[in-house]
């Protein structure tokens, strides 16, 4: 029975990937057929679009009877950031859960356009800028971070799902009894009046990142931060892959670096908050420095790295930790 259902799955999904084919055309494409993974641009309008985003959707052998997609969002999106970002993501839990064994991609992506819609016409009414930042964001720099992020997609080839910034996974909402996780917090570091703290958390589910987040948020100190940058890594054992996940609020390009800083120190499940109190004088790429400088020394200091003779352990275990197990 069981490769009964694995078959209609996959015919299920080249039906549906046919389908969105032929209706969005060029902005639809195939990135690993045999991984099933494609990518899909979405714009609020066609012709002069001022909201796009480019998802990277991976479909699981179990979808769509039972489980969902998981969709993926470039690093190129900065904006969609806080109170949007979950906004969009429960719109799109609830669309699963109103449609479940069926085919959700359309309704998704349709979703998603109208969300880019309502975000375009509330932001002609407010008269507002299309993005916004307390901080100037040095041109080098950031043409150096797009470069730097160019190169990571091209070096994971191989496991491409890790190149991409993971928004949802409504598997999630199958967890329902999770505890909120021990929080941690490092010790600030001020730099002409601007003040950094990192905190960290372990994660194995999104369900306990929104907890970890709300927490934070109940302290005024936190809640009130100029920034609070944040980025995760869960492993998931079952696919040997990565949920993953990273927010700038406000302070472009920072959650970004931060995934990256966690990608190459090689930790899983275990989430890293930085908040920054901006004290009114601009600090140019140091700013980048401190937060990834508070968020490596939490690392080190609750054990999910290497520093010195000390070795990874809980949820950060190291390479050569993992080398000595395989044999």
């Amino acid at each position: 029975v069981a490769e009964i259902n694995v078959g209609d799955d996959l015919q299920a999904q080249i039906d549906e990937i046919e389908a969105l084919s032929s209706i969005y055309g060029d902005d639809w494409c195939v990135i690993d057929e045999a991984s099933r993974i494609f990518c899909i641009k979405i714009s609020d309008n066609q012709e002069h679009p001022k909201w796009t985003l480019c998802l990277q959707v991976v479909l699981p052998p179990e979808y769509p009877t039972a489980a969902p997609p998981m969709i993926y969002l470039f690093c190129s999106a900065p904006w969609l950031r806080g109170p949007e970002r979950m906004e969009l993501s429960n719109s799109l839990e609830e669309l699963y859960a109103e449609n479940l064994g069926e085919s959700i991609l359309y309704l998704w992506v349709e979703r998603i356009r109208e969300f880019l819609v309502e975000k375009s016409h509330s932001a002609d009414s407010d008269g507002l800028p299309l993005t916004k930042t307390t901080e100037e964001v040095d041109d080098d720099l950031e043409d150096e971070f797009i470069r730097e992020y160019n190169l990571l997609k091209l070096s994971s080839e191989q496991n491409s799902v890790q190149i991409f910034i993971f928004i949802v996974s409504v598997a999630s909402t199958t967890f329902k009894n999770e505890e909120l996780p021990p929080i941690k917090h490092g010790e600030p570091v001020t730099d002409r009046r601007s003040t950094f703290q990192a905190h960290l958390a372990p994660v194995v589910t999104l369900k306990q990142v929104k907890m970890v987040l709300s927490k934070l948020h109940e302290n005024k100190k936190i809640g009130n931060a100029t920034h609070n940058i944040y980025a995760y890594r869960i492993y998931c054992e079952d696919k040997q892959t990565f949920i993953q996940d990273c927010e700038d609020d406000g302070e472009t390009a920072a959650g970004g670096r931060l995934l990256h800083l966690l990608q190459i120190l090689d930790v899983r499940n275990v989430m890293v908050v930085v908040s920054r109190w901006y004290g009114g004088i601009l600090l140019g790429p140091d700013r980048f420095k401190h937060i990834n400088n508070c968020a490596r020394n939490i690392l080190v200091d609750e054990n999910y790295t290497e520093s010195g003779d000390d070795s990874a352990k809980a949820g950060g275990k190291s390479k050569k930790q993992r080398n000595k197990k395989g044999r």
